[in-house]
Order: structure tokens, then C-alpha cells, then sequence
């Protein structure tokens, strides 16, 4: 059943239409195989930019729409409903594209941003590494002065290291790169636009997960990359606030996406039960399975609520940052709730490759790790709490 959503104008309501389409025509035929054989999708994700899906949230004047975050996020949970790496990537894609049009300066904006938002570019966030995951400071990344001039005239940087867990990593036309250009801790990070086909960047064999395994997760390395001077985002030492400010988002938006996981869970649950007949009666009348339905339907409404509520504070221009970490933590704790408890509503036939549910189950699991795991989401929403700050 499709969800019923208090959409802010026909614009909105017409984009969720165009939406579900897409879903519907595009993405469906093609995941059960692309999961099975983990097929990238890349052409999907040109067919979703030439649509207009990859900057939606993105300024109007370097060809995104300029949505709001509450109608932008309510796309991505329709996307997940059907495929949910191809959610994920869009998400990741637009956290990646979000440094450079808040914190780039125009020439880079108008330089950059316009092919990130039409469709042919595929945007990844390089951040983690093995031991730098939840502890941002502790990134060892490398950014080291190079006062040979670059294509741009003026002096650059040489990169050397390794980064961990990342999204479209070797499959990505440009990176977010957080980098240290100083041993100041937190303070000595800073932020870079790196180009994917760059000399010395280096995609190691995707990892092998356990869902999600259309979405290619790899290491990077690298190995004395030049970046020119124009490649630094905002000043030397900021890296630390923009990689926090687009944690924010980025949570706002695997909350969503985790919702749209949610949803399809429980409209399958609901389906199946509906048809399933035991004792000359389907299994959804009995009291037991109706209570089982209706508390998966309470977690995807609260966690859509609360995503909602995440995204009018964003909407809004006013801090959101406990708000995000309580939606991400919320909607990932449904997701992987909701799909287990699908997987239970079909029984024996849930634990079959006959069913999707098996394998939003799996794919649930990592919503509650990815973009902080839910402990660093109550850490960040203790502390908030504690100190008095939104």
C-alpha cells in the first residue's frame, strides 16, 4: 500500500508520483538480480540523474531543485521501499555533493557542481579509515604541502593514505576527501574535492557484506595523489565541522531510507498475512498476528515522524544535530525490528530466497552501523542532552 503523505504542494505530490514510477518501472525489474550477482547499477543512477533525483536538495542556480530536506528525504524513503542500495547511493551521493555548495567558493561551485547534479557524475564520501571510524580526529590520511604549481598555477598537495568503508568507492567520478594537513588532532583536518580518475588513487576489491551487495563498498589508496590548491574546500583546518555538518544530513538521510526499508517490510507482511489461510482462515485474523503488524506499523510511523520532525528543524535553518542522531537511531532500530518480524509474519517461507524479506532483513542490519553506529548516535544525544544544546 502506498504511503499516504502530507505533502506541502502539487509539486511535491507530483515529484512522489514521478517517484514511485520510476521505482516501479525502472528499479524493481532490476534488483532481485543485481542483489544476487552484486551488479552495480551505475546506468541506473545516470537514468535517476537525467530525472532530476540526484539534486534535489542541491541550490536552484547550479541546476539542482533547491527541495526542502522534509520533501527531499520523503524521495529517498520511495526509493528504498523498492531498492534499497540504490536509496543508499543517492543519499551518499548527495552528502557528497554537499561540502562543495556550502563551503566551496563560487568559482568552484560553478566549476564543479553543475555536472555532480545532472546525472553523469556519481559522488563518494571518503572519511573512514580502519581505525578512524567513530573518532573523526583520529583520521591519518595525509595531506602534505607540494609547492610544484598545478594545472591551476599556484601550489597544491600530495595525499597519501588509506580510507575504509567507502560507498561507490572505485565506481565514483569524485570523492569528498577529509584528509590531515596538520597534526593539530581534530583541528589539523581539512576538506578536498578529489577526482576519481586522479594518478595514484587506487580502489582495492570491493568487501563483501552480508546485504547491500549491489552498493560497491572498497578501500582507497593512496599513493602521493596531487590535488591542486583550487581542490580545498572552505580553509586548511575546517575538515572536522564539515565532515560533522554533513554527518547530520547524511544520518537524516539513512533514517529515511531505513523508514523506506521498513515500509516494504510491513506492506509484504501485511500482504502475505492477508492471503495466507490457516485453519480455513487467513493468518491475519488471528489476534496474535494482527498485534504483530500493528507494532511494525507503530515503529515505521514513529521513525517517519521522527525524520520528519529532523528534517523541518533542517527546513527551518535552526540546529538539528540531536534531532538527526534520534531519527537515525529511531528508523534504524525499526528497520531492523520490522524486518525480522517480517521475516516471522511469513514464517518458514521467510527464511527463503523465495521472498524479499530475507534480504531487507540483512540489509536492515547496517543501517544501524553506517553513518555512526547507534551507540555514537546516543553518545551524540547524551552529550546534546547534558550540555543543553539541540
Amino acid at each position: 500500500m502506498a504511503v499516504d503523505r502530507l505533502l506541502p504542494d502539487d509539486d511535491a505530490r507530483d515529484l512522489i508520483a514521478l517517484v514511485r514510477d520510476i521505482g516501479a518501472r525502472t528499479l524493481a525489474p532490476q534488483v532481485v538480480a543485481a542483489e544476487a550477482t552484486g551488479t552495480f547499477p551505475r546506468e541506473t543512477f545516470r537514468v535517476l540523474g537525467r530525472a532530476g533525483l540526484l539534486g534535489l536538495a542541491a541550490p536552484p542556480e547550479h541546476g539542482g531543485a533547491g527541495l526542502s530536506q522534509v520533501v527531499y528525504l520523503q524521495v529517498l524513503e520511495e526509493l528504498a521501499a523498492v531498492w534499497m542500495s540504490v536509496a543508499v547511493g543517492v543519499s551518499v551521493h548527495g552528502l557528497s555533493a554537499w561540502p562543495l555548495a556550502a563551503y566551496g567558493t563560487r568559482e568552484q561551485r560553478e566549476r564543479w557542481l553543475p555536472d555532480m547534479l545532472g546525472g553523469e557524475q556519481l559522488g563518494a564520501f571518503a572519511l573512514s579509515e580502519s581505525q578512524a571510524g567513530s573518532d573523526v580526529a583520529a583520521v591519518a590520511t595525509r595531506a602534505e604541502p607540494d609547492p610544484a604549481p598545478g594545472a591551476d598555477g599556484a601550489p597544491g598537495y600530495r595525499v597519501t593514505g588509506t580510507k575504509a568503508w567507502v560507498t561507490h568507492g572505485g565506481e565514483a567520478d569524485f570523492y569528498t576527501l577529509l584528509a590531515r594537513t596538520s597534526p593539530d588532532g581534530g583541528r589539523g583536518l581539512s576538506c578536498f574535492l578529489l577526482d576519481g580518475a586522479a594518478p595514484g588513487l587506487t580502489a582495492l576489491p570491493p568487501e563483501r557484506k552480508m546485504g547491500l551487495t549491489a552498493s560497491r563498498t572498497s578501500q582507497l589508496a593512496l599513493d602521493g595523489v596531487r590535488l591542486d590548491g583550487d581542490r580545498l574546500l572552505g580553509r586548511p583546518g575546517d575538515g572536522m565541522a564539515i565532515a560533522l555538518a554533513a554527518l547530520d544530513r547524511g544520518r537524516l538521510g539513512i533514517a529515511a531510507t531505513a523508514t523506506g526499508l521498513a515500509q516494504a517490510a510491513l506492506d509484504h507482511a501485511v500482504r502475505y498475512a492477508s492471503e495466507r489461510e490457516q485453519f480455513g482462515t487467513p493468518i491475519a485474523q488471528f489476534q496474535g498476528m494482527t498485534f504483530l503488524l500493528a507494532e511494525m506499523a507503530a515503529r515505521v510511523d514513529s521513525a517517519r515522524a521522527t525524520y520528519l520532525e529532523a528534517a523541518r528543524r533542517a527546513d527551518a535553518g535552526v540546529p538539528f544535530t540531536r534531532a538527526a542522531a534520534v531519527a537515525k537511531l529511531v528508523a534504524s532500530q525499526a528497520a531492523m525490528r520490522v524486518t525480522t518480524d517480517a521475516v516471522q509474519v511469513l514464517g518458514g517461507a521467510g527464511y527463503t530466497l523465495d521472498h524479499p524479506v530475507e534480504r531487507w532483513m540483512r540489509e536492515a542490519k547496517v543501517t544501524e552501523i553506517f553513518e555512526g553506529t547507534s551507540q555514537i548516535q546516543k553518545l551524540v544525544i547524551g552529550r546534546r542532552l547534558v550540555t543543553g544544546r539541540p
